[in-house]
């Protein structure tokens, strides 16, 4: 008959104890009860942590679930416009044409409330200070005369014309967000 085979000796994981011991069972971690009730309060906050971080995934599927159509579309507009604002990076306003430290927004040729269908198309949006966009309402003629010059007269009239309404479904809507934090994430890698 073969013999059973004998535990390996382990160092017990009490910091200030440190020993070397034959565990008696499975699992068994520290060499005494005292060196375990020395490390329960370690074990608790671990497991503590962990339980939080079950909390705290449950609760962000909970919040998905809660989301509205208008919720959705305003993610996908931060994304988009996020990648806007790293696309036109290096160049300048769209409209005054200066480069300065101050913010920038994502600034629509045609905006939103006025055009819903070209909201998320790139030639639509370009970077755009914030005196330009907010204090004069998209300084909208400097601005067509230098997206005529960065995309050409067809395009911009193309935008200008009539547009198909677009009713995004929340399903499209997180695709289009997935799809401009991914081509974000790509501009940021070759940025780096």
């Amino acid at each position: 008959m073969l013999a059973a085979k004998q535990p390996k000796p382990k160092t017990c994981k009490n910091p200030a104890c440190r020993a070397s011991f034959v565990p008696q069972r499975l699992g068994q971690a520290v060499c005494s009860p005292k060196c375990g009730l020395d490390i329960k309060e370690v074990n608790q906050e671990k497991a503590h942590n962990s339980l939080d971080q079950v909390g705290r995934a449950e609760i962000r599927v909970r919040k998905e679930k809660l989301k509205s159509r208008a919720d959705h579309a305003k993610d996908t507009q931060q994304a988009f416009n996020e990648w806007v604002r790293l696309r036109d990076a290096d160049l300048p306003c769209v409209s005054c044409g200066r480069h300065h430290d101050g913010q920038y927004h994502a600034g629509h040729y045609r905006t939103v409330a006025a055009n819903p269908a070209i909201r998320f198309e790139p030639l639509n949006v370009h970077k755009q200070c914030a005196p330009c966009n907010n204090h004069k309402s998209g300084d909208i003629v400097n601005y067509r005369i230098e997206l005529v010059r960065r995309i050409g007269i067809e395009a911009v009239e193309w935008l200008e014309g009539p547009h198909e309404p677009k009713k995004y479904t929340v399903e499209q809507l997180k695709a289009i967000t997935a799809e401009y934090r991914a081509k974000t994430k790509e501009l940021k890698r070759a940025a780096a």
